[in-house]
């Protein structure tokens, strides 16, 4: 009986060197490998052997020295942008600062038709102009249609073009925060005073509070009703800088020191615990990690220099003086949003705002580190950031007055299409109201009645020759839209 042969296994290691290294270098093999020749009764060459461990899998090559066999492990990175991905969202909030971007859309337009001189309506094919400039992604006629109870369409009596105009309803709320903001004037005084005491040299730009005027409540004529009126508080440095004339202590104090107190009288907690604490408001299906609430809790206790605190405010590059520094960056920023009138701010607009309230930090950053404290909003083409805090089921907590005409203006949003019915029928009425003043049927008394005896004090010849007036006169009393008909009066003679 033959013997079998045996295999070394020297010449194996060899062999498998061999191969892959041939393999590495894309060479042609000195041996060729050819997996089908076998004979029966012996077992398989060697080189078929160590082939078939460094065969291709999946179209890539495996072995000892491929640079595929091996793949390294890496860290997740987490950024400003992975955290803001993966926050847990406030889907009240969202949905609330969906309404907001449709008023303010709605107060663009309306700025927009109140700078055009001819008349309190414009045509519907000129503000389709408007789509890019109030940032609209439908066209204007079908967003006028979703809102009829803030936009009124109707067909020009000559010109015969569809027109629209802001309802009555809109114009009144639009006229009521105008007094409103009228008489809350003192207390917006102090809110400038408060941001100018925040700041490091008592000064700001006019242009950054431009930019958050609306937020703040402030008039558009700010800078010379508020600014130049009051000069014993402000005086204008530079076209663009206002300064703060005389420093009021008892104003430096910030709107967190007020729910300390609370805490401190109402849960009976010590100095230690309150003395610079945050109310903390997580949202709904918040994941609180192993560890998070003792580093919160020791955050809590944390000192930091206060936002009305006149010292130099330093940097100092140590763990605690980094964690102290962002603490008061987070003091300030808390402090912006409550002299808010909705206490909600865009975040671009609070860069302008860094250097002059020396939180020069990453503040996209910041705000995402307290999801508790702050929560950014991506509705719409900015972000928008909300104090958790002020806010309550959708709506805030404790409402100031030009807040209440602005809730109003939401609701009158969030009807859409809805109860157009009751506006039919006032216009109905409106219709007869116009048409029976003119009614001289006999018998009883008629609402127009009060009208005949000043006709018949007019001459009788004078009122003859005006003949008779059709309706390419100018119309009279609510007749400017073409749903009214036109009054026209006659004459006996005819």
């Amino acid at each position: 009986m033959p013997e079998l042969p045996t295999h070394d296994p020297t010449h194996q290691k060899n062999w498998t060197f061999e191969i892959a290294f041939s393999q590495l270098c894309l060479l042609p093999h000195p041996h060729p490998i050819n997996p089908e020749v076998n004979t029966v009764g012996q077992p398989p060459p060697l080189e078929n052997m160590i082939f078939s461990k460094t065969v291709r899998c999946n179209g890539m090559l495996f072995g000892p020295f491929n640079s595929f066999s091996q793949r390294r492990w890496k860290k997740p990175v987490v950024s400003a942008q992975t955290r803001l991905e993966t926050r847990t969202k406030d889907l009240k909030l969202d949905k609330l600062m969906t309404c907001i971007n449709k008023l303010k859309t709605i107060l663009d337009i309306h700025q927009l038709m109140s700078q055009r001189k001819r008349g309190p309506f414009v045509s519907v094919q000129l503000m389709s102009r408007w789509r890019n400039i109030v940032g609209l992604n439908v066209g204007m006629g079908a967003f006028l249609h979703k809102y009829p109870h803030v936009f009124e369409l109707f067909e020009h009596p000559f010109r015969r073009n569809l027109c629209c105009k802001i309802t009555q309803r809109m114009r009144s709320l639009i006229d009521e925060e105008e007094k409103v903001v009228k008489e809350y004037e003192p207390e917006l005084v102090q809110k400038i005073k408060k941001l100018l005491m925040m700041s490091r040299n008592g000064t700001l730009h006019v242009h950054a509070l431009r930019l958050i005027r609306r937020e703040l409540g402030l008039p558009e004529d700010f800078r010379d009703s508020i600014l130049r009126r009051y000069s014993k508080d402000f005086r204008l440095v530079d076209l663009e800088i206002v300064e703060l004339v005389d420093r009021n202590e008892s104003l430096a104090k910030a709107e967190v020191e007020k729910w300390r107190e609370k805490e401190y009288i109402d849960k009976w907690l010590s100095e230690f615990e309150t003395n610079y604490a945050f109310p903390i408001n997580f949202p709904t299906g918040f994941k609180i990690e192993r560890g998070y609430r003792e580093k919160l809790k020791n955050w809590q206790r944390l000192p930091y220099l206060k936002p009305y605190e006149s010292k130099e405010v330093l940097r100092v590059r140590t763990c605690g003086g980094t964690e102290r520094f962002e603490k008061r960056a987070v003091g300030v920023i808390h402090e912006l949003l409550s002299l808010t009138i909705e206490k909600m701010l865009e975040v671009d607009r609070l860069a302008h705002f860094r250097k002059d309230f020396a939180i020069e930090v990453n503040v996209r950053e910041l705000l995402l580190k307290h999801p508790g404290i702050f929560y950014i909003c991506t509705k719409g083409s900015t972000q928008t950031v909300f104090l958790r805090e002020a806010y309550s089921k959708g709506c805030l907590a404790m409402p100031n007055p030009i807040y209440v005409v602005r809730r109003k203006m939401l609701d009158l949003i969030l009807l859409g299409c809805r109860n157009t019915r009751s506006m039919e029928d006032l216009e109905e009425i409106k219709e007869e109201r116009n048409v029976s003043v003119f009614r001289t049927d006999g018998g009883g008394k008629i609402d127009g009645d009060w009208v005949i005896p000043i006709l018949e004090s007019y001459d009788q010849d004078a009122f003859r020759s005006l003949g008779e007036i059709d309706d390419s006169k100018q119309p009279f009393d609510g007749c400017e839209s073409g749903r009214n008909p036109s009054v026209c009066f006659k004459d006996d003679s005819s």
